[in-house]
């Protein structure tokens, strides 16, 4: 058994901020950070566009922020929490430049700012199209210089440990020496991500299965908001890939056009902002055109615009086009809706605290009420930076008494049981994904839907009654929660009967003007 003050499960901006900031105040405190996969592996990574944060009051103010993020979220955003989120922006953002985030500057010596699809004003501070990189690279070398963090790599947390609606902690598989670890904690931390290889055909690294809130569901803490689930417009088409690369909104915002494969640029017959109109509404609108023609893809003609331009803002967007044969200023660039970001997920209150005693949530795997029921772009990383600070600020500045836990923490019960048939694995997962795809995508109805139900109450059955026969792995438990969260977000889509935002149960888009 491990025994740690603090347990913080996942490694992107939320987890890492918080222990930082824990660690500075509490250095006789000892912080333990497991994560699945490589310490630096973590949906953080992966965000291209930057983060949203009103810097220049001369041309943007809070209030219009305020107000793109409530359109945007379609009447379901939490008015407080969008507010304190917003506001705090510039605070958070001096952090991360203080810890030695470098983010792209203008001749002027000022913010180079982007605008992405959904906001009025240029307000994205940005790292080239790898922002999420950048952040992750300074955050990681503030963590490493702090004694009292341990990070642990390649451990996937398999459950909390909870008594009387209290987590006091969580088992995790060592995936190199296949030893379940004991973890007892003080104070638990999910900072685990999203869900994006539920679906397969998504813009999340691997890793991305649900697990934490899979955990929190498990432990009986309050999910909401699993229908909205955010497709983003324009991840690079490419038939042989399952993760897609995505084709950054900013992309969008510096003047790219969507075009179908005749050439007719589409999205003003949708929308009057075009382009910018906010992602629900634009992966709506090629959902449609795609069934209009039966394409497989629509494309982005970036060919009007500057080319050097082009590749001083987005280097590695240009050099992924360029392996694929695609020149950007002769060739527009195939692209197609993938699942990118959830909206909902495990209810905090603006403490980031759970129903749960002792359990905290942060980042994606979170529902705050900032988002509503679509996510502006480029809040992701702002809500993070703001939901990990508010978790440090009322566990440094209130005195936490945990309840101990009643009795003997056990450990895991291990078994001998054979690995699952690999093969088994592979297509169970596949038909899941498929699934997800098909039934309960982009546009939605309660047909295809309760027959989604029907299935996977069938298959995760079957699969259970496997599972107890075989071995524990990583791959066997992010099944098992890849399921668990499959009937979450077909339950709520269920129960959902107006449309808002990200959740559409139609036939066909309405022209939003």
């Amino acid at each position: 058994m491990i025994e740690t003050n603090y347990l913080i499960i996942g490694s992107g901006v939320a987890g890492l901020t918080f222990a930082i900031k824990i660690a500075n105040q509490f250095p006789d405190r000892k912080i333990t950070i497991i994560t699945k996969s490589y310490e630096d592996e973590s949906n953080t990574k992966y965000a291209q566009g930057g983060i949203a944060i009103v810097t220049d009051k001369t041309q943007d103010s809070y209030k219009k922020h305020i107000d793109d993020t409530l359109i945007c979220g379609d009447g379901l955003c939490d008015l407080g929490v969008v507010e304190m989120v917003v506001t705090e922006g510039p605070q958070r953002l001096k952090e991360l430049m203080d810890w030695g985030a470098k983010f792209d500057k203008n001749s002027n010596g000022t913010l180079d700012l982007g605008k992405e699809g959904g906001h009025s004003k240029n307000r994205v501070v940005h790292h080239k199209d790898q922002t999420g990189y950048e952040i992750e690279r300074a955050i990681l070398g503030q963590v490493h210089q702090k004694k009292n963090i341990n990070v642990l790599d390649h451990h996937f947390a398999l459950d909390l440990i909870t008594q009387n609606n209290a987590c006091f902690g969580a088992y995790a598989l060592d995936e190199k020496t296949k030893e379940i670890i004991t973890f007892k904690s003080n104070l638990t931390v999910l900072a685990t991500g999203g869900i994006g290889h539920l679906y397969g055909h998504t813009t999340n690294p691997i890793i991305a299965t649900g697990d934490g809130i899979a955990m929190a569901f498990r432990a009986n803490a309050q999910i909401a908001d699993m229908e909205f689930i955010q497709f983003h417009p324009t991840a690079l088409y490419d038939a042989s890939l399952g993760s897609k690369f995505l084709i950054s909104e900013a992309v969008r915002g510096f003047g790219a056009y969507l075009r179908t494969k005749n050439g007719n640029r589409f999205m003003l017959d949708y929308d009057e902002r075009g382009e910018l109109a906010s992602r629900d509404i634009v992966s709506q609108s090629i959902d449609l055109e795609l069934k209009k023609g039966e394409n497989e893809c629509v494309y982005l003609d970036c060919t009007h615009l500057d080319r050097d331009a082009f590749i001083k803002h987005f280097p590695m967007i240009y050099e992924r086009c360029k392996t694929l044969g695609i020149a950007i200023e002769n060739d527009w660039i195939p692209v197609i809706p993938a699942q990118h970001y959830l909206c909902g997920g495990i209810t905090v209150d603006t403490n980031g605290k759970t129903s749960v005693e002792n359990l905290f949530a942060c980042g994606e795997c979170s529902r705050t009420g900032l988002h509503g029921a679509n996510r502006l772009a480029s809040n992701s990383l702002l809500e993070a930076l703001v939901y990990s600070d508010k978790i440090y600020r009322y566990l440094a500045d209130f005195t936490v008494v945990t309840r101990p836990f009643d009795g003997e923490i056990l450990d895991w019960k291990t078994n001998e049981n054979p690995e699952m048939n690999p093969e088994y694995l592979a297509n169970m997962k596949s038909e899941l994904q498929l699934l997800m795809r098909k039934n309960i995508g982009i546009v939605r109805n309660d047909l295809d839907l309760y027959q989604a139900k029907k299935v996977l109450l069938l298959k995760q059955k079957e699969f259970e009654s496997v599972a107890k026969k075989s071995q524990i792995s990583t791959a066997v438990f992010e099944l098992y929660n890849m399921f668990t969260i499959g009937q979450l977000i077909v339950q709520h889509s269920i129960e959902r009967n107006d449309n808002r935002g990200g959740f559409m149960k139609m036939v066909t888009v309405e022209k939003r003007i």
